[in-house]
């Protein structure tokens, strides 16, 4: 995957002007009503960090932030807000569909991951996001590099800061087998992998190299579960990707997930896989 996954293209998306517009409008509106990011978070039903985000122009500020802004801001603030966020609908692309993704992600009760061609960005240790950017084409420059790699690390904390969202992955035991990077890189996949799956909220499944019947040729997908128990799901391939809320798309994206859950080895299986595959490096 380009932005969420992988060393391709966009790499974690970069903050746009018109996100640091955003940021900025949303920031002095909330200074003006002597309101404290501490104090405003809550009252909006989103975390200071969240806000923070926003008002920093790394994250898509959610539809439902508007309605409940007003709220507490005031009709003529949340007028300024909804120009505001007009500038970022005219500019939908690859970074800002993911930014979407990301705000999605940060407030879910439930995300669900398959990828086929490399480890989860979630689950990548850092010797692992390093290996991957330093194969990215074309190469990034050296600032580049570390800002992709510092954002990866961030977005990782969602595990441990969201103890009560549900987090599934199901990847491919063919990725295990793959060695990127080399025994150093691929041992300190398989001890973060270990530590990342006995977290009580996270649930990590592996593919077996042989299976006759996988459900997962139509390729990688991500899924979430709103605070509204509503699921919407996320697709990239290369230099694309796609927000999907359809229902009956959405729908057709679970009975895949779930059927390749059944088709997996169970986490436990999957832990002791892990165990003896870093015993025989």
């Amino acid at each position: 995957m380009a932005s969420d996954n992988g060393g391709g293209h966009c790499g974690e998306p970069e903050s746009s002007d018109s996100l640091k517009t955003f940021g900025a409008v949303l920031k002095a509106l909330r200074d003006e009503a002597h309101l404290t990011q501490e104090q405003f978070a809550p009252r909006v039903q989103y975390s200071a960090a969240y806000i923070a985000k926003i008002e920093q122009g790394k994250r898509f500020p959610p539809r439902d932030l508007l309605d409940r802004s007003e709220e507490v801001l005031g009709a003529t603030a949340a007028r300024v807000l909804s120009a505001a966020a007009k500038s970022l609908t005219r500019k939908v692309g690859l970074a800002s569909w993911f930014l979407q993704w990301a705000a999605i992600e940060e407030n879910s009760i439930s995300l669900y991951s398959y990828e086929p061609s490399v480890i989860s960005g979630l689950l990548q240790p850092e010797p692992y996001i390093r290996a991957l950017f330093e194969r990215r084409l074309p190469p990034l420059a050296e600032e580049q590099f570390e800002h992709q790699v510092a954002a990866r690390l961030e977005r990782q904390l969602l595990l441990r800061e969201r103890p009560n969202t549900t987090f599934s992955f199901i990847i491919e035991q063919a990725l295990l087998e793959r060695c990127m990077g080399g025994n150093d890189v691929t041992g300190a996949l398989f001890d973060h992998l270990l530590t990342v799956g006995r977290l009580r909220n996270v649930e990590i499944q592996a593919m077996p190299l042989v299976q006759e019947d996988h459900s997962g040729f139509e390729g990688p997908l991500a899924l979430a579960e709103t605070v509204e128990n509503r699921w919407v799901g996320y697709v990239e391939a290369h230099d694309s990707s796609m927000l999907i809320t359809d229902p009956k798309a959405v729908s057709a994206m679970l009975q895949r997930y779930g059927k390749m859950r059944s088709q997996a080895l169970s986490h436990q299986a999957t832990a002791s896989l892990l165990e003896q595959m870093r015993g025989a490096l």
